[in-house]
């Protein structure tokens, strides 16, 4: 039985790009480019039109951008929607607020114009929205999708020490917003947590930084030598390798390029594996939604080591890849959903004895 086609549609302001991509992931026979857009009002006369299986929307386009687009469009008519942004600051923030808004994933534009450079972000695309193509966005139909304002926590904690416990979170495909759920619902006095989303360099620090907003944990990127202390979150930083050493009875973040695993760079496997090593039965990890099976030796080593180990369910899950072979290969005790997470972590983290 030959795999379905599906169906896409194109969403930018340039019509080069435009070309540019429609003939890209043309090249895939899994993908149908059943038409393109140069504007957020084209593309949804387009997609009542054409129902596509998924959409790839320019972030930042005239008349309307891509987030107040996404604002109004899932409530209507929820559609699977992979984002393209640019490397730069403003483009990295928005690119987050549009994840919030509803958009299933994102690639990044290419820094230079070489065709390797475009090759690769093309085959990122092609491999996201075949992704995508498999999420149910239905839940958006007729819900208020949340806004970039946020409530903040009244006020950041104090760091009180260095943590003897660990948390460590993994996630990829729909990981921004299950990390944000989780880790604004951990309380300020929890040990360190230490996450690896899959995310490419430039976006890193925006996403800490935007944790940092609505959570009561210290929020931020993770840097080489950090020391990892409790009521703080560390995010490993885009294409950096992410490992846990303890140092005179410091756990503290070592970085390094490496070679990529399961074709990522930061790894979970590599950062949880270090956590098995440098923290055995004082750690609890967490495996999230995200395509592929990144995560699921590093969390069976961590249990191997003693640490106490979920997955999260596939219900709640944008995508159950990552969180089933976590689950299937041993690793995690079990399947939670997202919103049951928070409060499995300290509970568990309530049994590591002092």
């Amino acid at each position: 039985m030959e795999p379905a086609i599906v169906r896409v549609l194109v969403v930018d302001d340039s019509p080069l790009v435009r070309d540019i991509l429609a003939r890209g992931l043309s090249a895939y026979p899994e993908i149908e480019v059943v038409g393109s857009a140069g504007d957020p009002y084209e593309a949804r006369d387009k997609i009542v039109r054409l129902n596509p299986d998924v959409v790839t929307l320019d972030v930042q386009m005239p008349k309307m951008d891509g987030v107040e687009f996404l604002r109004r469009l899932m409530p209507q008519y929820p559609v699977p929607v992979v984002m393209v942004s640019s490397f730069t600051r403003d483009g990295a923030r928005t690119t987050l607020e549009a994840l919030e808004a509803g958009a299933v994933d994102f690639v990044a534009k290419p820094t230079s114009g070489g065709p390797s450079g475009l090759s690769g972000m093309i085959s990122d695309l092609a491999e996201k929205i075949m992704a995508a193509s498999t999420v149910n966005v239905s839940h958006f139909k007729k819900t208020r999708v949340p806004g970039a304002s946020q409530s903040s926590p009244s006020a950041q904690p104090a760091q009180t020490g260095p943590s003897d416990r660990l948390i460590a979170i993994g996630a990829s495909t729909g990981g921004t917003e299950a990390i944000r759920e989780t880790l604004s619902r951990i309380p300020p006095g929890s040990p360190g947590v230490v996450v690896v989303q899959h995310m490419p360099s430039g976006f890193t620090k925006a996403f800490a930084d935007r944790l940092n907003e609505v959570c009561a944990l210290n929020v931020r990127e993770a840097a080489n030598g950090d020391v990892i202390n409790d009521g703080e979150a560390l995010i490993a930083q885009g294409d950096i390798h992410m490992r846990i050493v303890k140092t005179q009875g410091v756990f503290k973040v070592s970085t390094e390029m490496g070679e990529k695993v399961k074709g990522h760079r930061p790894s979970v496997d590599v950062m949880m594996s270090s956590v098995a090593s440098a923290a055995g039965d004082r750690a609890v990890g967490v495996v999230l939604t995200g395509m592929g099976s990144d995560g699921a030796r590093g969390l069976k080593e961590m249990r191997q080591a003693g640490a106490r180990t979920l997955a999260q369910d596939e219900e709640t899950s944008v995508v159950f890849g990552m969180p089933r072979e976590a689950f299937e290969n041993g690793g995690a005790e079990r399947l939670v959903p997202l919103g049951e997470i928070p409060a499995s972590i300290m509970r568990l983290v309530s049994e590591i004895g002092r």
